[in-house]
This record gives C-alpha cells, sequence and structure tokens, in this order.
C-alpha cells in the first residue's frame, strides 16, 4: 500500500510551482509582516517584468558620433584611462548648408546683437515689476 505524501514537509520536490514560490518567498521576507512585503515582491516584479519586455523589444546597439560610442577597453588604456566622455565619443557630422562663411559669419553676429537687445530689454523689464511688487533696489 503506498504511503500518503505528508503535507508539513518542506521538501520541494512534490509541490506544485506556486507553493514552491510561496515557500521561497516566505523564506525570503524571514520576520517581516506579509502586509509590508507585498510591496517588495512587486516591485520586484515590475523590475523583472520591465527587464524582460526591454530585452524584447531593445534594437541592436549601434555608435553615434557626438552622442554615445561603447568604448572598448583598449581605447580606454590608450587615452590612459581617462573617461571623459568627449574622447571617445567625437563630433557629430555637420552637413554643409553651402553658405560661404564670409557671408554667414556677419549675419550670426548681427542675428547675436539683436538677440543681447532683446535680453537687455527683458531684463530691463523683469527689474522694473520686481522693484513694482517691492522686490528691486
Amino acid at each position: 500500500m503506498a504511503r500518503a505524501k505528508s503535507t508539513s514537509s518542506t521538501s520541494t520536490a512534490t509541490i506544485g510551482f506556486e507553493a514552491k514560490l510561496w515557500l521561497t518567498a516566505d523564506k525570503l521576507r524571514n520576520n517581516m509582516d506579509a502586509a509590508e512585503y507585498k510591496h517588495v515582491v512587486l516591485g520586484l516584479i515590475f523590475l523583472k517584468y520591465i527587464s524582460d519586455s526591454s530585452k524584447l523589444s531593445a534594437p541592436s546597439y549601434a555608435d553615434v558620433a557626438g552622442f554615445y560610442k561603447s568604448a572598448t577597453t583598449a581605447e580606454i588604456a590608450a587615452h590612459g584611462h581617462v573617461l571623459t566622455p568627449g574622447r571617445y565619443v567625437g563630433a557629430e557630422e555637420v552637413e554643409d548648408d553651402g553658405d560661404p562663411f564670409e557671408e554667414k559669419m556677419p549675419r550670426l553676429v548681427a542675428e547675436l546683437a539683436a538677440q543681447f537687445a532683446e535680453s537687455a530689454k527683458l531684463e530691463q523689464a523683469i527689474k522694473a515689476n520686481l522693484k513694482g511688487l517691492g522686490y528691486g533696489g
């Protein structure tokens, strides 16, 4: 005659997946109240979900000049183990817009001067508003 399995046994060989998971969680929580422990477990489940879903949908990695680069240990050693990103990332390729520098630079300087004038005008307005509120000198 076959013996009945004991329900008080802590062996995980004969219990279902859910019961095994519960016993493991019970061992992990130790003396923590189950009401508090659920927050820990839910956080871990969420992190596992995010980890699994990001592995499924993550595109393959490619270096992008000016933004990010996966440097090898040999490249890092060649730079004296200095981890300044600019040493590895480089600069983004900039397409020439066709404007000659001699024409472009005076136009940009004039635009900058206009922006400085607007900035000074706004600064004066802000100072006047603060003074009106009793915070100006």
